[in-house]
């Protein structure tokens, strides 16, 4: 009875024991692949079968093979800054930026190895690929799209020029574009993706972030782009003020009319009211031209009273008759 004991706890041990190597095993045997993610298993350094690419549970040999996780998904890739000269010999900062993924991941492995050494590579292959192609161009290249016209003068050269004592002459500015910013972004992709597709790299989309002139002309462009702003707002000013005198001009005219007219106006009133007066003064006269002389003769006496003026008359003077009458 002892001995049958002993075998089942020794039979349990066992059991225990293979259960445990057989979790062991499974764990080592089996990985996950997520839905952002691809596999390469290797075995001692050498690639095992093709690279697995669907998410979920897979299995390997264990201990012996190895599981090398790579992304899937887009990856970012951030230039540095460069200064860089144009065709037309201007220093500008360019900084660039470009998103890719790992198209082959075996290749990639068997090239690259890592993501930081990826980058490394991207470095090499985009930013000669931009410095070649920025410097190849004038910088309305870089900066540009269209031709379309600016808002902004320059002074005419060569035939057109002014003579002395009269300003030059101005006109629009209008650069003449041939690729423009996105074509080269687009040139700067086409080179870096023949080159990076030896890598297990595919090259998604390359733009230009921003482009700015270096410190040591920077100041002088902002200058003449506040010099050409000015000269805008100075047209603009004038032509304004110009347009303000043809309506101050009109008011005054328009004022003068109506002036005019109130005179002309105020002129006939009073004609016609003084010919009224003269008809009534003419009628009450007819009618007994003494009595209407005794009334004016007595205002004539009433308005030299009120100024005390002295008068001197002669004893003939018709002024003097009613006086006679009253000292008679």
């Amino acid at each position: 009875m002892e001995g049958t004991n002993k075998n089942m706890g020794r039979v349990h041990v066992v059991l225990l024991a293979v259960a445990v190597i057989a979790a062991v095993v499974l764990y080592n045997s089996a990985y996950v692949i997520d839905e952002t993610e691809q596999v390469v298993v290797t075995q001692f350094g050498r690639i095992m079968g093709d690279a697995k690419k669907t998410p979920g549970l897979k299995f390997k040999m264990p201990f012996i093979q190895k599981v090398n996780y790579f992304p899937k998904n887009l990856l970012e890739w951030d230039g540095d800054p460069g200064q860089i000269p144009t065709k037309d010999k201007k220093y500008i900062w360019v900084d660039t930026f470009a998103r890719w993924r790992i198209s082959d991941p075996i290749v990639y492995f068997q090239t690259v190895k890592d993501e930081f050494s990826g980058l490394k590579r991207l470095d090499d292959i985009i930013d000669p690929a931009m410095r070649d192609l920025i410097s190849a161009y004038p910088l309305v290249e870089s900066v540009r799209n269209t031709d379309r016209p600016m808002d902004t003068f320059e002074i005419i050269q060569g035939q057109q020029e002014a003579t002395e004592g009269e300003e030059p002459p101005k006109r629009m500015v209008r650069y003449r574009v041939d690729l423009g910013r996105a074509e080269i972004a687009r040139q700067i992709e086409k080179q870096a993706r023949q080159k990076l597709a030896d890598f297990g790299i595919q090259v998604v989309d390359v733009k230009i972030k921003r482009i700015n002139y270096i410190d040591s002309v920077r100041s002088s462009v902002y200058g003449r782009m506040i010099a050409e702003r000015n000269q805008i707002a100075e047209k603009f000013r004038a032509e304004g003020q110009g347009e303000a005198s043809n309506i101050r001009g009109e008011k005054e005219r328009d004022l003068q009319v109506i002036k005019s007219q109130a005179y002309k106006q105020a002129q006939e009133i009073k004609g016609n009211a003084d010919a009224e007066a003269t008809r009534i003064y003419a009628a009450a006269y007819g009618q007994d031209p003494e009595f209407y002389a005794f009334v004016k003769t007595m205002e004539l006496y009433k308005n030299t009273l009120e100024k005390n003026s002295t008068v001197i008359l002669s004893t003939d003077s018709d002024l003097m008759k009613y006086f006679k009458n009253s000292l008679d």
